[in-house]
């Protein structure tokens, strides 16, 4: 995501360069021998590339070194902030996704409840997690007046939520959005009413969204809260802001051929960072830089309603990478690391490379295999000294003498010196990566999202105005904005680099193919106010989750539209009129033969419920005289063209009410009486 008044190089129009290379600005930067670049490019770099001849790693090495100790001396750096015994956990918080609030496998939709240890089992696969962002508003704020705050706050049960994923020992993160100045205002400042959020649902860390930083007022008010946040900005941190964040994204960073040291994380070893490249199908870039670095993953298969889901075979190499950093996090957090040292030539010359971590008699060395097949062999080129032993730590074996290393795959190799007694959690490691068979599977897993169609009601008699619409098929023009939410099928973008202007947030046109059954009469107009008291006052119907069930307040006209009712509300006042909402495409059809609009206008429900195990969706036609300004990445807002779709992700328990959303009703012809 992006918004930024200033200009940022990160977010660069992307028109120029072929989506599925690296920009410029992702590329690995070259450091010199001596450790000597200007400021403004080193203390922002992404990655130090590892320099192609092996021969001038040792020279590349104490220039790293050099280039630390000269940063941190120039800007005064003391790391004084990761002393702090409430926040050292992100120092180790390996793994963290980034799980939409009403992910199916968080919330079922049917039952109105969330299911959090339905969702860590789904999950487990992946080797666990560490922490979880629990992302609510984008991409469905701005459809009214509600703001970032009002997403949390509104939903019955979140502290619940959060509650249970901390007996799970997982860490809870709520994310922030700057760009959201549209909506309703606060009566405190942003910082203050983010603080006083945190608070109040006692989550550890915040997820700064679009932002690399936080301004001094935000980290000041977040620092100082009980228990105090950590912050982990969406891009890379500069060296003068790892002061006061403790964790980063390194999103689209692009590696040297040989792995390459992620700047910030070599400036502060215990500055976690999380590696994601969000639309990719293949993760081995990633995992093999993680692993590489001592760093963490963002576990992210699901962006805003899309399904990415990682393949089998990134998901073993996960788990083998999880259970040795969590294990021997020591190593990795306070252990001298020597990049790229410790391979044979023959390795190197297969494209398998490796670096050494060290402490009291403990080495673990990372490898990573960038062949597209197998390796197998002794890739260590120090002797074993006598008396040492050698585990191959992510297969499980005991005094190996040779590891397989798998195609786009890592392993590690820890060695003790002699007399040095096995760390605690060894024996527990070894036994459960012998245990993990992996898997070489790289296909990704695709999900289609099915159409969920209601049991119809009996018809009724069909008013008079309702709007015809004739049996057969059609070659219907549908409109959208492609958001990061797609549209129907399949993702936006795939094995893409960072989608900016003009690829995000362009109109786009679709032709489908729209088949009509029956002869269908769409109602002239949303139903009213004073309709839908009518039912309510007729069956006595109260939703099962009441949370914001507006149906109209005391001044409004009884001829505005009913808005603030759900799918499920609107079906059932469908079932008692003996009608069913139209479908996308009827109402679509009816449109262009001329629906009317109640005042003031707003979204149209349709019955287009669709769900792919992992996102529940509608889409919304009409649009409504309401719009939120100030950033594209709000819903869109004002009256639509008949084509216009809006995909419209579910929320639960009362949350997807909106006093911008109504709906009116369809007639099949042929069964009206």
């Amino acid at each position: 995501m992006l918004s930024s008044p200033t200009a940022d190089p990160d977010e660069a129009s992307t028109n120029r360069f072929d989506p599925l290379v690296p920009r410029p600005i992702d590329l690995p930067t070259a450091l010199p021998a001596d450790g000597r670049i200007a400021p403004e490019t080193g203390d922002i770099a992404k990655v130090f590339a590892a320099p192609d001849d092996p021969a001038d790693w040792p020279a590349w090495r104490a220039g790293l070194a050099a280039w630390r100790a000269e940063a941190c001396e120039r800007i005064g750096y003391t790391g004084e902030l990761y002393d702090r015994p409430e926040t050292r956990w992100a120092q180790t918080a390996y793994a963290v996704a980034q799980v939409w609030l009403w992910d199916d496998r968080l919330f079922d939709h049917d039952r109105q409840e969330f299911t959090v240890d339905g969702f860590l089992d789904a999950v487990a696969a992946q080797g666990g997690l560490d922490g979880v962002v629990l992302w609510h508003a984008y991409p469905v704020i701005g459809i009214d007046d509600r703001n970032q705050f009002d997403y949390y706050r509104d939903v019955p049960g979140l502290q619940a939520v959060i509650d249970r994923l901390h007996e799970r020992g997982l860490r809870v993160f709520v994310d922030y959005n700057p760009w959201d100045t549209g909506t309703r205002r606060s009566a405190r400042p942003d910082a203050e009413e983010l603080a006083a959020l945190v608070e109040e649902f006692g989550v550890d860390g915040v997820f700064l969204d679009t932002m690399k930083e936080g301004d001094s007022a935000l980290v000041a008010a977040l620092l100082a809260t009980r228990p105090p946040q950590v912050l982990e900005g969406e891009s890379r941190v500069p060296n003068q802001r790892i002061q006061d964040h403790q964790l980063s994204w390194a999103q689209w960073f692009a590696d040297s051929a040989a792995p390459g040291v992620m700047r910030a994380h070599w400036f502060e070893r215990r500055h976690m960072m999380h590696g994601v490249r969000r639309w990719n199908r293949d993760h081995s870039d990633e995992l093999q830089a993680a692993w590489m670095n001592g760093t963490g993953i963002l576990v992210w298969d699901a962006v805003f309603g899309v399904w990415v889901g990682w393949n089998p075979r990134d998901e073993s190499t996960l788990r083998r990478m999880l259970r040795a950093q969590r294990a021997l996090s020591d190593l990795l957090v306070a252990g001298e690391w020597a990049p790229l040292e410790g391979a044979t030539a023959e390795a190197i010359a297969a494209g398998v490379y490796v670096s050494r971590w060290s402490l009291d008699g403990t080495t673990l060395w990372t490898i990573v295999n960038r062949g597209d097949a197998d390796w197998r062999g002794d890739p260590l080129a120090a002797t074993l000294p006598a008396g040492a032993r050698r585990h191959e730590v992510t297969a499980g074996v005991r005094d190996a003498r040779e590891v397989t290393v798998p195609a786009r795959g890592i392993a590690g190799v820890l060695e003790l010196a002699p007399g040095t007694a096995e760390p605690e959690r060894l024996a527990a490691l070894l036994a459960e990566a012998a245990a993990d068979p992996g898997s070489a599977d790289a296909a990704f897993p695709a999900r289609e999202a099915v159409r969920l169609r209601p049991t119809a009601a009996p018809a009724a008699v069909i008013p008079p105005d309702a709007v015809r619409v004739e049996p057969g098929s059609r070659r219907l023009e549908v409109t959208y904005r492609r958001r990061e939410t797609g549209f129907y099928q399949g993702a936006p973008y795939v094995e893409e680099w960072k989608p900016l202007p003009p690829r995000l947030h362009d109109d786009r046109a679709e032709t489908v193919e729209a088949t009509i059954a029956r002869p269908v009469a769409v109602g002239a107009r949303e139903v009213s106010i004073a309709e839908f008291r009518a039912f309510l006052d007729a069956t006595g119907y109260r939703p099962a989750v009441g949370h914001r069930f507006l149906v109209g307040t005391e001044d409004a006209s009884p001829d505005a539209p009913v808005t603030g009712v759900s799918l499920a509300d609107a079906r059932a006042y469908a079932a008692w009129a003996g009608a069913r909402l139209p479908d996308e495409f009827e109402w679509q059809l009816a449109a262009t033969a001329g629906l009317e609009r109640r005042e003031p206008a707003v979204w149209n429900l349709t019955e287009s419920e669709h769900d792919d195990g992992i996102t529940r969706f509608v889409m919304l036609k009409g649009g409504s005289a309401h719009r939120t300004t100030g950033s594209d990445w709000y819903v869109d807002g004002g009256v639509q063209a008949p084509s216009f779709s809006l995909k419209y992700l579910l929320p639960g328990l009362g949350v997807e009410r909106s006093s911008q959303i109504g709906f009116r009703l369809a007639w099949d012809a042929e069964e009206s009486r």
